[in-house]
């Protein structure tokens, strides 16, 4: 035991002191600011605001109409001309027009265009706003017609019933949050499994090319030497993400009490207050961790395996821990399917499977336990996973054991298998 926690040392110590630690732990928070403030920014510059004319020849778009529909907001405007079409078309630009849209003689309000078309030499991602102005006009159009006066047209415009989707067996869960969270907290573990769980492997296989496990091994079993180094990496990825949520946390706050860039943090961020509400937060937090420290255990030990097989070809690794990094893809399509249905058979199975289970149950679990997920499945996957990283460990040890001091020979899937088989 004392050999594996020196090991873990050496692991953690080594790679927290490296530049590229520190500078990726800082340029995340980096981004995320750039991120709040950069887009918010290029957003704003880079909006079309077009100016479009209109040509009505119905002459249901009177002047009063447009400059009411444009009252509505700042966005694109419209112009009534009574040009002809035919100079319209030829010399909208020239008039100082960004578009153009000709309304049919035969328009009425029973009469109504499949579509308008506009005509423009500018972006096309102001065709909202336009439609939205002119279906402005339109329904004023039709409540004239209709005798429809003020207070109907109040009325007719009120708020509509929402359907909030609320958990049966716990009216604490707000679906919409617990699908939003059982996503992110999915697709960190997925990130965490791929990025750190290469880092396994090329510390494998970097130790291998260089001998220093020959001199290793001589005085530490193989077995312990990996299982240092997944805890060691395992511990950097854990301090890596907590201080990542700190530095978060600590932006979220200055830029919400500074005012700068709020309403952007809070689309991203969302609503503390609400997610504490919604959602037992201290029961996700401690199965991500569970689920974060148990997934990436369990893929360690077979990226370090695979590290410990092939030598410093990075396309002969690649290819030997390409059906891995497919299992963890996989586990992300059954993600999907699981915020959609999470009491759905894919769900329960994928979640109980150890395979998938750290990114579905994380999935899951937001919706609420005892409510969507059982405790008796929780309990039965927790177990399972415990008992595939003890076996993945176990398992890839042997191959460990074989290929750290292997050179020259490019391993397949098959004799990689033997030597986990050999007494």
């Amino acid at each position: 035991m004392k050999k594996i926690k020196l090991i873990i040392q050496r692991e953690f110590l080594t790679r927290v002191r490296k530049r590229t630690f520190i500078i990726s732990t800082l340029l995340f928070p980096l981004l995320y600011l750039a991120l709040i403030f950069g887009t918010s920014y290029i957003g704003a510059k880079s909006k079309a605001n077009l100016k479009i004319a209109v040509l009505d020849s119905s002459g249901l778009f009177d002047r009063g109409r447009i400059e009411r529909a444009n009252a509505t907001d700042a966005s694109s405007q419209l112009v009534l001309v009574k040009d002809n079409a035919d100079s319209l078309q030829k010399n909208f630009k020239a008039m100082g027009y960004d578009g153009y849209i000709i309304v049919p003689a035969n328009t009425s309000v029973e009469t109504i265009p499949h579509e308008l078309v506009m005509n423009t030499n500018r972006t096309i991602g102001s065709a909202s706003e336009v439609q939205s102005k002119l279906n402005t006009i339109w329904d004023e159009l039709k409540y004239e017609k209709l005798g429809i006066d003020d207070e109907k047209q109040k009325t007719l415009s009120a708020s509509r019933i929402q359907v909030k989707p609320e958990n049966v067996n716990d009216r604490k869960s707000d679906s919409r949050v617990a699908s939003t969270m059982g996503v992110v907290s999915g697709f960190l573990i997925y990130f965490i499994l791929l990025v750190y769980g290469s880092q396994v492997m090329m510390g494998v296989m970097e130790e291998k090319t260089n001998r220093i496990a020959e001199v290793m091994v001589s005085s530490v079993k193989p077995f312990q030497l990996m299982l240092g180094k997944i805890i060691g990496i395992g511990l950097v990825a854990l301090t890596q993400f907590l201080l990542w949520i700190a530095f978060i946390f600590i932006i979220y706050n200055v830029t919400k009490a500074s005012g700068a860039g709020s309403s952007m943090v809070s689309g991203m961020v969302g609503n503390v207050q609400s997610v504490f509400l919604s959602v037992n937060l201290p029961v996700v937090l401690g199965c991500f961790g569970f689920y974060f420290l148990g997934g990436f255990f369990f893929y360690s030990s077979l990226y370090a395996a695979i590290g410990s097989a092939v030598n410093e070809d990075m396309r002969e690794a690649q290819s030997l821990s390409f059906p891995v990094t497919l299992l963890i893809i996989f586990s992300i399509s059954l993600m999907t399917i699981a915020t959609s249905d999470p009491t759905g058979p894919v769900a329960v199975w994928g979640s109980i499977i150890p395979l998938t289970s750290p990114i579905v149950m994380m999935a899951r679990i937001p919706f609420g336990i005892p409510g969507t997920v059982q405790v008796w499945e929780l309990i039965l996957s927790m177990g399972l996973l415990i008992a595939g990283f003890i076996f993945t460990t176990w398992f890839a040890g042997k191959i460990y054991r074989t290929g750290i001091l292997m050179y020259g020979k490019k391993p397949t899937w098959k004799e990689m298998f033997k030597w986990a088989m050999r007494k």
